[in-house]
């Protein structure tokens, strides 16, 4: 590790964290707390990633994994103050869909340098998606209460009226990634693109990878929100 470069870069936390605190926002130890959780968590996965990479037997990622979607779903269930469960099922269902095409499409091998952090860049933005769905999801049924009440009195089902509120929690959940979509390589050099290039890749092959991590985040998005709110519309008995 380059202790002094982390040292120096650390001055981009430090900036955010001293305006923060002469304009009485109110995030500064937030931000200084987190920002050292961060490095902390980094360095400790650099090491595990490090004795994880030489595993050869796939049987011995599932832990792995499953150590990730549980953590996940607890993050879930702090962030949206909803069920563990459901988070759990969501996110481990849209995780396995997407790793199963992945593999069955020889996208990505069973290599630990290529399943396990792929497998965390799906976890990890499935789990952003689901708490973006629920938190919708939960508002907009708060405040479409007179439109669902609208929809009872006229003799609809109650589920007509939360799947109205599914599509929109959906469509809410998704707008990062369309506009991931819309503005990728005009307006940003993603992150997996900036990697690659810093470690001296061909520009095309950098690219090349990053088209299939984009494609793949349109489906997590997509999986994890959906399960998500199908889960949370299930449990008020809508379905």
């Amino acid at each position: 590790m380059n202790l002094s470069l982390i040292a120096l870069s650390f001055v981009l936390v430090l900036i955010p964290s001293i305006i923060a605190y002469k304009l009485n926002i109110g995030i500064e130890k937030e931000i200084l707390k987190n920002s050292i959780r961060a490095l902390l968590q980094l360095t400790a996965l650099g090491f595990v990633l490090g004795f994880l990479f030489k595993i050869t037997n796939p049987l011995y990622y599932i832990p792995v994994v499953l150590f990730m979607l549980l953590y996940s779903a607890y993050i879930a269930k702090k962030r949206t103050e909803y069920s563990y469960k459901a988070a759990f099922l969501s996110l481990t269902l849209a995780t396995t869909i997407i790793l199963t095409i992945l593999i069955s499409l020889k996208i990505i091998s069973l290599k630990p340098n290529e399943f396990i952090p792929i497998a965390g860049m799906i976890i990890g933005n499935a789990l952003n998606t689901y708490t973006l769905t629920i938190e919708r999801l939960k508002r907009e049924i708060e405040l479409q209460r007179e439109l669902i009440e609208a929809f009872i009195a006229i003799g609809a089902r109650y589920s007509d009226a939360l799947k109205i509120m599914q599509r929109q929690a959906i469509k809410a959940a998704l707008i990062p990634v369309n506009n991931m979509l819309q503005t990728i390589g005009v307006v940003a050099i993603p992150g997996i693109t900036t990697g690659m290039l810093l470690a001296g890749a061909s520009p095309l092959k950098a690219v090349t990878y990053q088209i299939v991590i984009i494609y793949m985040l349109v489906s997590i998005n997509l999986f994890s929100s959906l399960f998500g709110s199908f889960f949370y519309i299930r449990e008020k008995g809508a379905y």
